[in-house]
């Protein structure tokens, strides 16, 4: 059986591979760069450890949402737009892309193929920032990958509800492999809340999940990520969960 391994790319961009098939989480491949949008000016300061045209073979695109340059940049959304390699996303933006294949809340998404082990995507809930931020921050989605004998596979995207952590745990814990998405993004919105998870909630994620293993992404790279690292050390430290934590270095495979 092959193993589970995954490679940070930057930001929320990574390669998790998962028996046998390699899956890539929201594509951002542009150089430090300054994107200005309604909530203010994102500012990217930190290029890609793998650039687009040196990825391996990619066997599904796994985007948690396509309005927000920190998780789809300009050279990701003309990845994502090439086609030729299968795209799960939101509804949504299903709507603005054709290239994607649109995923409801709880949406199972079946992957086979001959002399390869079968895997089963489903689409999670994911809450953008404080209760009732869809509105502003829009629809986001979160992915679990499911296969006969391995450890299941957690992908949060931008998410920052414990609430939303723990429904997914009722179906799927315990978790072999959490990818959090962290970094708590602040832009101003909703009092300057946190619009993805902090490093205390990442580790009571942990936690509520069951985890053997959490590789947090979404923490470097990105000017409005408030936290980072160090934060995430300390926090789960304090928890006592520091020997679930894998903190990735860019371009460096861990197998898990």
């Amino acid at each position: 059986m092959s193993e589970t391994a995954f490679t940070l790319v930057g930001g929320p961009t990574g390669l998790l591979e998962f028996a046998g098939w390699t899956f890539l989480t929201d594509p951002t491949f542009d150089e430090p760069g300054e994107y200005p949008g309604a909530a203010g000016t994102l500012v990217k300061t930190s290029g890609p450890a793998i650039r687009a045209e040196n990825l391996p073979a990619v066997d599904v695109i796994l985007l948690s949402h396509d309005q927000h340059a920190d998780n789809l940049d300009t050279s990701g959304r003309s990845l994502v737009e090439t086609g030729g390699t299968k795209v799960l996303g939101t509804l949504e933006a299903a709507d603005r892309m054709a290239t994607v294949t649109g995923v409801a809340p709880w949406e199972r998404t079946v992957l086979e193929a001959p002399d390869r082990t079968t895997v089963t995507v489903t689409a999670v809930p994911a809450q953008h920032g404080p209760a009732g931020c869809e509105s502003v921050t829009g629809t986001v989605t979160g992915f679990v990958l499911t296969a006969a004998d391995l450890p299941t596979v957690y992908v949060s995207g931008d998410n920052a509800s414990l609430e939303v952590v723990g429904d997914v745990a009722k179906r799927f814990a315990p978790i072999g492999l959490a990818v959090l998405f962290a970094g708590a993004a602040r832009v101003g919105l909703f009092d300057n809340a946190a619009l993805t998870l902090t490093a205390t909630d990442a580790a009571e994620a942990a936690r509520i999940l069951e985890t053997a293993a959490v590789v947090p992404v979404h923490a470097e790279g990105w000017q409005h990520f408030s936290e980072g690292h160090s934060e995430l050390r300390t926090e789960f430290a304090a928890a006592g969960l520091q020997d679930r934590l894998r903190i990735p270095t860019p371009g460096e495979k861990q197998s898990l």
